[in-house]
């Protein structure tokens, strides 16, 4: 999810699920080659701004000290939990043997977990939790990683049922999630294959998970932790508001403000897997294939109309407003 689970795009989720049907949420990945990062970067992934239901911050690294350094840097800036990635799949991740590529050394993901438990603990405490793949190219070390979790401190695991070879192939195998969950006594949350609202509770029952995760079924559909069931003005509108969120940058983004294109290019990242309201389900491709910002976003505020509803697209607090770019321009 990195470069999505940014504060933009983060804030509109949670502010249309409230802590009832949405428990929380992480950061994108944070990166943590040889040294720990500053507070400033830290703050910065978090956002400014606070609901209901906690965000945590979600780190990524091999680097021992440097990873536990930077855990409690995170603490001492008002993370509510720490969670460390050992699922991306990423070849740049692998390559610096961090992500999926732990998943090979069930000791040394342990190692890391242990170093960031003790660590967090010096700071004060919070929960520390990791989430893993079902293995690297095959699951034969599945209760092997889980175990490595939980002894290392872990207060949750959470298990991505495909390995790193599986990528994000669109079959997925539950079965995986139900051994990490006889294989320890930590809660675990699974996650892999939520299409919609009701796979939550089927997850949960068929693998006996405590919690379930979702990625990009969110992408798809931003109100699935509720239910809600969007209209395409609905959508549109969300879509709109994303899109001033990225214009505006600050405080909403730690990435400073997108241009007009940058942020039609991010938009267009949504409308692949994009389901909500039905929007774009009868011409997706006349959507991608929008050149024009401007003609993109007339596009959607057609749809959206002159209405708001509330409920479904509550108005976040702005503090400044931006002028678009005339027509012309071409969408990444």
């Amino acid at each position: 999810m990195e470069g999505v689970t940014e504060p933009c795009f983060r804030d509109l989720v949670l502010a249309r699920n409230g802590p009832e049907s949405l428990g929380g949420a992480f950061t994108e990945f944070v990166r943590v080659v040889r040294h720990a990062l500053p507070a400033r970067i830290l703050l910065e992934h978090l956002g400014p701004r606070r609901f209901g239901a906690p965000v945590g911050i979600q780190l990524m690294g091999s680097d021992v000290a440097a990873v536990a350094e930077t855990a409690r840097r995170a603490v001492e800036v008002g993370a509510p939990l720490v969670d460390l990635n050992f699922g991306c799949p990423a070849k740049g991740a692998i390559a610096g043997c961090a992500g999926s590529a732990l998943l090979k050394d069930p000791p040394a993901l342990e190692k890391i977990v242990a170093a960031c438990r003790t660590a967090v603990d010096r700071a004060g405490g919070v929960p520390v939790t990791a989430k893993i793949r079902a293995g690297y190219d095959d699951d034969r070390l599945l209760e092997d990683l889980a175990r490595a979790v939980e002894a290392g401190g872990a207060a949750m695991l959470t298990v991505h049922c495909r390995t790193r070879l599986e990528a994000y192939q669109d079959e997925v195998d539950w079965s995986r999630i139900a051994r990490a969950v006889r294989a320890v006594t930590i809660p675990v949350c699974g996650n892999g294959g939520i299409l919609g609202r009701a796979d939550f509770a089927r997850m949960r029952d068929e693998t006996g998970c405590a919690f379930a995760m979702v990625g990009r079924g969110a992408l798809a559909d931003p109100w699935i932790f509720s239910g809600e069931l969007a209209t395409a003005s609905d959508a549109a509108r969300f879509l709109l508001d994303y899109r001033d969120e990225l214009l505006l940058g600050s405080p909403a983004s730690h990435k400073g403000q997108a241009s007009p294109r940058g942020a039609a290019g991010r938009i267009k990242q949504l409308l692949r897997h994009w389901s909500a309201g039905a929007l774009v389900d009868l011409d997706r491709e006349s959507w991608m294939r929008e050149g024009d910002p401007a003609r993109l976003f007339d596009r959607l505020a057609s749809v959206a109309g002159a209405e708001r509803q509330p409920r479904l697209n509550p108005v976040l607090a702005r503090k400044k407003r931006v002028r678009l770019e005339p027509a012309g321009g071409s969408a990444s």
